[in-house]
């Protein structure tokens, strides 16, 4: 009781409480300062609450306190069996009542928050038969219902979303990825209007593309039907043919065999399936009934702690014990007359147990004859697809088979041969790549002489001069120009081969120069990028590394700090306690009846006797109004039909007063005519 206590305290003096209580003061509360703090913690877990009771009935305290402790599943220790005494605790601000109920509320606070926020949409409001024949009131709570149900649905995708894991970094990022790539479509769309808006007759040119479009979506969406038919003419043929199977088998089955195998058939399926019906399938109902009702039990009852699984604990071991030792008395006091029951006993549930398997493996051979006959019509149906005719069997399958076998062998030949021809023709390509590598590094060799020799690009040169004198033969053969024209067009190009060539040479070798560096620089930054991202690496993971033994520290000085400031706050109430036991231990000894007076016990005792007083004095002025209830309400009921009456009596007044008025007024303006 007191770790409990220590407990309840520990929790008050915390957020958002901080009641800044001692076990002293928390002690010495009264009843009613007992019942406000039990109301204010049930406000926390649930504001409607937040309330004074100073302002309402007692009555009403308790069935609220009660209602609410009911929805949040409390159930009452097992010292407090009757729920009137519990009640009447409650009413009374009895300690050995709050403290529990303190107690259990402080353990779980955000578990019993929830709980009672769900309460509030979840506690179904239960509407009279009666009522639920009108119409109206059908619907509206049949809404009420779907309501209920889309909000518990609600709460489950949350709850999900909740404890999915998603980061808000990861969010934002994908966020303002988005938005880039919403800014770049944006942009390419403008471009491309830019763009539109030159071609001629843009408008329906849209127009146009806009309909293509919706014409391929609408191809999409037939193809897509399309695809959907096919499956399900696939399907229809597929029960078409397992039913044509079934058909053909129940032909055969009828052909090949006699009425008195068809009968012993038939009664050993009635048998198996009267066995089902009689005896295993109820028993597997009954099991699965029972298994049901434990698990709503467990459902109904409210959540256990460590403590009530260790109880359940204890109890479920003595009980077996308990058993135990009923069958160890019941075997000594077995008669030997009874042994031949038992063995009898013993064989029947040996027989109804391999009666039991005999079955589940018979159920589990039909399925697994099911699923293989599925698995055929299926193989079937693909065999169809692909070669459109019926499966083989017997002596066809057997001239297939050696069809097979001489088709491998001439595929093994082949395929020798294509081996042999692919390395062939690797070779080939290897000398093909042998000969261009040497005739790359004749050509590099001769670019080197021909730049040491100073004429470098002389064998493009040449090259083009045999290209141009291949073409010149060609032209003369062709056209038949004279052989002056052809010189003068050689030299022509040898001039204009030499202008380009001496125009491009110093670009050639500052390109060369700037290709080396280029190189060099780009081998130079993937080094150092390289170097970069596995510093920054190693940096980040000791950087996290740090973060984590930081706030570990940082969380451990926290908890030695308030371990300390406890300590200190606790060994100071204990002092001041000390030294109150000190004083009150010297003055109930003192001889002195002034200092007796000032004593603890001696005053609580002097408060026990006022308020006893006062309680007598209260009773009895309670007594004294309810005695004098009924009739002051009744003469406040005469006073009100007399108030009626005269409030009556006024209005009548009124109304003749000015009927009367009105009366001297029309006799006036007659006789003002008549003098006319």
């Amino acid at each position: 009781m007191s770790d409990q206590i220590q407990f309840i305290v520990e929790k008050l003096n915390q957020e958002p409480f901080r009641r800044n209580y001692n076990l002293i003061t928390f002690d010495s509360l009264e009843a009613v300062q007992l019942l406000q703090l039990l109301n204010d913690v049930l406000g926390e877990i649930d504001p409607k609450h937040a309330v004074d009771i100073r302002e309402e009935l007692p009555e009403q305290t308790a069935k609220r306190m009660l209602s609410l402790l009911g929805i949040l599943k409390y159930k009452p220790p097992g010292n407090i069996s009757d729920l009137s005494a519990f009640r009447q605790g409650l009413v009374t601000g009895s300690k050995p009542v709050i403290h529990p109920v303190l107690y259990w509320l402080l353990q779980r606070t955000n578990e019993l928050k929830k709980r009672a926020y769900l309460a509030r949409f979840l506690v179904k409001l239960e509407v009279p038969p009666e009522f639920l024949q009108d119409d109206t009131v059908a619907d509206i709570n049949k809404q009420y219902e779907e309501l209920m149900e889309a909000f518990k649905n609600l709460h489950k995708e949350c709850e999900q979303l909740k404890t999915s894991g998603l980061s808000t970094a990861e969010i934002r990022r994908d966020i303002s990825a988005m938005e880039e790539e919403k800014d770049q479509l944006i942009k390419r769309v403008e471009r491309l209007k830019k763009r539109v808006e030159t071609v001629q007759n843009h408008p329906r040119m849209l127009e146009i593309a806009r309909q293509l479009r919706l014409e391929k979506e609408r191809e999409e969406s037939l193809a897509q039907q399309k695809q959907e038919q096919k499956t399900q003419l696939f399907y229809a043929e597929q029960r078409l043919q397992r039913a044509q199977l079934q058909l053909k088998e129940m032909h055969h089955a009828v052909a090949d065999s006699k009425p008195e195998t068809l009968m012993k058939k038939l009664e050993e399926e009635i048998n198996f399936n009267s066995y089902l019906v009689t005896e295993k399938i109820p028993r597997e109902l009954e099991s699965k009934k029972n298994a049901v009702y434990f698990l709503q039990k467990v459902l109904a009852e409210p959540a256990m702690g460590q403590s009530d699984l260790s109880v359940l604990e204890t109890k479920i071991n003595e009980v077996n014990a308990q058993m135990n030792q009923l069958t160890e008395k019941r075997m000594m006091k077995y008669e030997p007359i009874d042994s031949k029951f038992s063995m009898y006993r013993q064989q029947a549930s040996i027989i109804s147990r391999k009666k039991e398997a005999k079955a589940e493996e018979l159920q589990a051979a039909k399925e697994e004859m099911s699923s293989t006959e599925r698995q055929m019509l299926q193989k079937t149906s693909q065999a169809h697809e692909l070669e459109g005719s019926e499966v083989l069997k017997g002596d066809e399958f057997k001239l297939y088979v050696t069809k097979l076998r001489s088709k491998n062998t001439f595929y093994k030949k082949k395929r020798l041969e294509i081996a042999e021809i692919t390395a062939e023709y690797g070779i080939l390509q290897r000398t093909e790549e042998l000969l261009k590598q040497h005739h790359e590094a004749i050509q590099q060799q001769l670019q080197s002489i021909e730049d040491k020799k100073g004429i470098s690009g002389y064998s493009y040169t040449q090259e083009e001069l045999e290209r141009v004198s291949a073409v010149k033969g060609e032209m003369d053969e062709m056209k038949g120009r004279t052989l002056d024209n052809m010189s003068e067009m050689v030299k022509k190009l040898n001039a204009l081969v030499a202008e380009k060539k001496a125009s491009l040479a110093p670009v050639i070798k500052e390109l060369r120069q700037l290709r080396q560096q280029c190189q060099e620089l780009t081998q130079e930054c993937d080094e150092k990028k390289f170097q970069y991202d596995s510093c920054a690496a190693g940096l980040e993971s000791n950087r996290s590394a740090l973060e984590q033994e930081v706030k570990g520290l940082l969380e451990e000085c926290v908890q030695e700090e308030s371990n300390y400031h406890y300590i200190n706050c606790m060994k100071r109430n204990l002092e001041v306690q000390l030294q109150r036991v000190k004083e009150e231990m010297k003055a109930y000894v003192s001889s002195d009846p002034q200092e007796r007076r000032k004593a603890i016990r001696e005053q609580y005792t002097r408060m026990i006797l006022e308020q006893e007083n006062l309680g007598k004095k209260l009773r009895e002025k309670q007594k004294v109004v309810r005695e004098s209830h009924g009739p002051n309400m009744k003469q406040i009921k005469m006073w009100q039909d007399f108030e009626q009456l005269m409030e009556c009596k006024r209005e009548c007044f009124l109304k003749q007063q000015n009927q009367t008025a009105i009366g001297q007024v029309i006799q006036e303006g007659g006789k003002d005519r008549l003098v006319l």
